[in-house]
């Protein structure tokens, strides 16, 4: 009797044991299954986010004929996924001794213009990069009238004029003769601001980011001087900065532009 009751007690541990285990074993299998997926959400925590489209831009290059024909290069206008779209401005870019039109290529410059929507034209200056010289550029008539020849040709009606250092000789006498002409002016420590009165300044109501660089304390703060003279300005000093200051800063200097620009709108 003893021996049977024995055998009743110990099943029914058994039994008891086994109704436990059944109960306690979703909860053994989750704890389990918790590091796994504490895992797997550090892992999308953690992960980048995809790469954005990369825009496919591309810098085409001309030649206007004509005494002297003219080398250019062009970026046009595109969106946010590369499709091509109307222009919100167009700037025209000139160049110092040193460079030309592929400066503003390999500075980014360009391409930055393009995928925030504007129109962006370098030209190569007569006897610079790939156009030839000509003795036909003697006066400032004849210099405004080769801008004059290029912006036309290209369909350029209403330009933001960029000119630094030694293309003020071109700038600075349209800008004189053809105010009216330019949405904007952007000169970056040009050369001859001397040669005109303050009344001449004055009557000039074109909006002008002048820009120069903080080291430049020749031609930079001759021109700064001058230029102040202009009604509608604002002046950007890059700190830092030489005479080409937007080589030497020009994540600071394309910022300022793109400022600028949008305040044309």
């Amino acid at each position: 009797m003893n021996f049977l009751r024995n055998r009743l007690v110990i099943l029914g541990l058994v039994l008891l044991a086994t109704i436990l285990l059944y109960l306690l074993l979703p909860s053994i299998r989750q704890g389990s299954m918790e590091p796994s997926l504490d895992v797997q959400k550090m892992g999308l925590v953690a992960a980048s986010p995809p790469p954005a489209p990369t825009i496919n831009m591309s810098i085409r290059t001309g030649q206007l004929p004509g005494d002297p024909p003219l080398f250019f290069r062009e970026a046009l206008p595109v969106d946010a996924f590369g499709r091509q779209i109307l222009p919100r401005l167009q700037v025209v870019l000139l160049h110092g001794q040193a460079f030309s039109s592929k400066t503003w290529e390999e500075l980014g410059t360009l391409a930055l213009l393009a995928t925030n929507g504007f129109q962006a034209l370098a030209m190569d200056l007569p006897g610079f990069g790939n156009s030839p010289d000509s003795d036909a550029l003697k006066s400032d008539q004849n210099r405004v009238d080769l801008l004059q020849r290029f912006m036309e040709s290209l369909g350029v009606r209403t330009a933001v004029l960029l000119s630094p250092s030694m293309s003020g000789h071109y700038s600075l006498p349209f800008l004189f003769k053809h105010s009216t002409q330019l949405h904007g002016y952007i000169p970056i420590a040009p050369v001859g601001t001397r040669n005109y009165t303050p009344q001449q300044y004055q009557n000039i109501q074109t909006p002008t980011l002048i820009v120069y660089g903080a080291l430049d304390t020749n031609l930079g703060a001759q021109s700064h001087k001058n230029l102040m003279q202009l009604p509608q300005h604002t002046v950007v000093k890059l700190e830092g900065a030489r005479h080409a200051c937007y080589m030497d800063k020009p994540k600071e200097f394309h910022q300022a532009l793109l400022d600028f620009l949008s305040k044309l709108q």
